[in-house]
């Protein structure tokens, strides 16, 4: 908690600094959601936070656990998204699936940015909507990155292998895959991948992120000038849809 609190006093403070300029997502303890959500209604009343960014798993465990359920609350309560991010699978899934007849280097590239974290992040938000989190809280808004991690790919058979008759859901997977969840670019300066997000979610639940340093800046909004949609969903994407959902 005290470091969670400390990183956030550093950046409220840029941001009062410079508030034309900046904006916040909070640092959370995850490892006591109580605190956690403690701490993200600080941040926002105090700093004028626009969210929370969560880095997948906390020790193994995943947000669709009971004890995570008031950190949702707060954030529905407040009215902010909570950016899920990834992160490297648990050891025991690095072991059986990412290490094989190859070096330890490229495993661990495979686990995580390659390829790992991008499907680990995709089954933790399938979790989410399993657990029923949205039916509780269906005002909850959550961010995925990179066109979203490969989740958008399955709507289909999630809705066809998984209907509510068996989830005991209120609607279907995809429902609310395309209405609570919200998908940034992240750098994916990629086509084929993009178009695929766009037809199925489309733009209003779309946002533009570069992913600095990895991608630059000025390629991703290359990407977004290039693309074959029209000029005012190009704008939700590059502005718009941040301005309402973040409330700038």
């Amino acid at each position: 908690m005290q470091l969670s609190t400390k990183a956030n006093n550093l950046l409220g403070e840029a941001v009062q600094k410079h508030p034309e300029r900046l904006a916040g997502f909070a640092t959370l303890p995850t490892i006591e959601p109580e605190l956690a959500a403690q701490e993200l209604e600080r941040t926002v009343n105090e700093f004028g936070f626009k969210g929370a960014i969560i880095n997948g798993h906390t020790l193994g465990d995943y947000l669709d656990h009971p004890k995570f359920e008031i950190l949702f609350e707060k954030a529905e309560q407040l009215n902010v998204p909570i950016y899920l991010h990834p992160a490297i699978p648990p050891d025991n899934v690095i072991d059986t699936y990412y290490k094989g007849n190859f070096s330890s280097d490229v495993a661990m590239q495979f686990a995580s940015a390659g390829w790992g974290w991008h499907i680990e992040t995709a089954i933790h938000l399938i979790r989410i909507v399993l657990s029923g989190t949205f039916d509780k809280y269906p005002d909850l808004k959550i961010v995925t990155g990179h066109n979203g991690e490969g989740v958008l790919y399955a709507l289909q058979r999630l809705d066809t292998l998984i209907p509510p008759q068996l989830s005991h859901l209120k609607k279907k997977v995809s429902d609310y895959l395309k209405e609570n969840i919200y998908y940034s670019i992240s750098g994916y300066t990629y086509a084929p991948p993009f178009m695929q997000m766009y037809e199925q979610v489309g733009a209003d639940h779309i946002l533009y992120f570069s992913d600095y340093p990895y991608v630059s800046m000025k390629d991703t909004l290359d990407f977004v000038d290039q693309l074959d949609i029209s000029e005012e969903d190009k704008d939700k994407i590059l502005y718009k849809n941040a301005q309402q959902l973040f409330n700038l």
